[in-house]
């Protein structure tokens, strides 16, 4: 039974620092052309409204659909219905001229006009649409100061929406006059949801991070399916396995719709096998699929460089051309997706939901190891940017290896008070204690190998969700500073 306190409403979480920089576009009062990026389901439109809240009359919202500009201009005809824009303000248009010059007219009037998925322009068939733009946009940029409305665009597709706005042979290049990135909410803000709608323990944090990490709307759907607080089987089989499930269909719909098919092989053993190199990925193309074998350099350029789907690793400390690179999934909700759900989810109609439940949850907890890694080491560099906790970081935290065997699962640097410290990241407590010997000889071939930080003062941590006094205790007896989830998130 939840406490009275936690049955609370849904707020606005996180985005203080970007709500601010949308509010001061606005109070400009003159025109602007914003652009507003990041992946899917990252909180761009709840930020415009957020932002917009108190002028909903000047409001023009439409978001663009992929197919061919009749479907573009049907949309943007039902949009105008829908916040009632008179006819004598802007007609309906019926070209992809006309559509630019409604646009045009809105902003003229004191609207603020938002296009939504604003990188299907790219597209071959849309792409005429940016040209017309170009010309009501150097227009309103002429007589900016007598312009009381703006154009924002949104988009979640990096790249394409790279290739509209800051590509120099694209005619909307060096237009845009604000920029406005979203990543995903930090863990402080993480934490506030969880307090605010369900218990903050570690696990809990843990499990949801690892599947949904900083993306405000999955939390918002698991909140109004009343799952945000339950148990893991119950969250599983309420967003994955009905046939209502908000989240079943999500990874193919937004991020798996356009691959067709062609990149799984690679995709789904990087999601496995999260750190794998590129000669082990290579070996499994070859074994799963020998026809895609010479492809296998091109797919993950692709699917790094164009999808930004997968990314390329090296250790701490190693110059970019070093050849010591790992592959790992970048987003956290699609790797859980392929390491753990898509084939339970898959087999929905044929086995009991039961068994399939517990089939993804203990793929899960597999992949909640490297989870770990990574929550840990954006907290530490979350409490080094706030000014919180003892050890204030003078780069990005990472980890370790080399071809000697060497694996160290984070090194945290502070060159200013010439200080290393050496964590070790484990999914339980017992499993992290019998391994800190190990983890010593680790840490002895480190130090080998870079001897400039035979000079720093050494510290190891050992890490894990949760940690008992006695378990705290033990590690502290072999030198370890014991860290759990509980102390870490502690301020944020």
């Amino acid at each position: 039974m939840l406490d009275s306190d936690v049955v609370a409403d849904w707020r606005f979480y996180g985005r203080q620092d970007e709500l601010e920089q949308v509010r001061k576009i606005l109070a400009r009062g003159r025109w602007f052309f914003a652009n507003i990026s990041g992946r899917r389901r990252i909180g761009k439109t709840t930020l415009i409204q957020r932002a917009l809240e108190g002028r909903a009359d000047r409001t023009f919202y439409v978001q663009i659909p992929d197919s061919a500009p009749s479907g573009v201009l049907s949309a943007f005809g039902d949009a105008l219905e829908t916040f009632g824009i008179p006819a004598s303000t802007v007609a309906v248009p019926n070209t992809p001229l006309g559509f630019a010059h409604a646009i045009r007219a809105l902003v003229q009037a004191g609207y603020v006009v938002a296009l939504d998925e604003f990188q299907y322009f790219n597209r071959k068939v849309l792409f005429d649409f940016t040209s017309h733009l170009q010309a009501v946009v150097d227009e309103l940029s002429r007589t900016a100061d007598r312009v009381r409305g703006g154009l924002f665009v949104l988009g979640s597709v990096e790249t394409e929406m790279a290739a509209l706005l800051e590509d120099r042979r694209a005619p909307l290049f060096n237009r845009v006059t604000d920029h406005v990135l979203l990543d995903h909410l930090d863990i402080g803000s993480v934490i506030d949801i969880l307090r605010a709608h369900a218990d903050p323990n570690p696990e809990r944090l843990l499990f949801l991070w690892n599947l949904f990490e900083g993306v405000p709307k999955f939390y918002r759907d698991c909140f109004e399916q009343s799952v945000l607080a339950a148990d893991r089987a119950t969250l599983l089989a309420q967003m994955f396995f009905r046939s209502s499930s908000p989240l079943r269909h999500e990874a193919d719909n937004w991020f798996l719709h356009e691959l067709r098919g062609r990149y799984d092989v690679v995709l789904k053993f990087i999601a496995r096998t999260p750190g794998c190199t590129n000669g082990e990925l290579d070996e499994h193309v070859r074994q799963a699929s020998p026809e895609s074998q010479e492809q296998t350099a091109g797919y993950v350029k692709i699917l790094a460089d164009r999808y930004r789907m997968i990314e390329r690793r090296l250790p701490i400390f190693a110059r970019q051309k070093e050849r010591k690179g790992r592959y790992y999934i970048r987003d956290n909700f699609l790797r859980s997706w392929l390491a753990a759900l898509a084939q339970p989810a898959s087999a929905v109609n044929f086995r009991r939901v039961e068994d399939l439940v517990a089939q993804a949850d203990e793929r899960l907890r597999d992949a909640e190891g490297y989870g770990l890694e990574r929550l840990v080491a954006q907290i530490y560099e979350e409490r080094s940017r706030k000014g919180l906790g003892d050890f204030p970081l003078t780069e990005r935290i990472d980890g370790y290896w080399d071809k000697a065997g060497t694996e160290i699962d984070l090194v945290a640097v502070n060159d200013d008070q010439r200080v290393i410290r050496f964590g070790s990241c484990k999914r339980t407590a017992e499993k992290l204690l019998r391994g800190l010997a190990g983890d010593e000889a680790h840490i002895a071939r480190f130090l080998e190998a870079l001897p400039k930080y035979k000079h720093y003062r050494v510290e190891r941590a050992a890490i894990a969700p949760a940690l008992t006094p006695a378990q705290a205790d033990a590690a502290h007896t072999r030198g370890w500073i014991p860290q759990d989830l509980n102390t870490l998130t502690q301020g944020l």
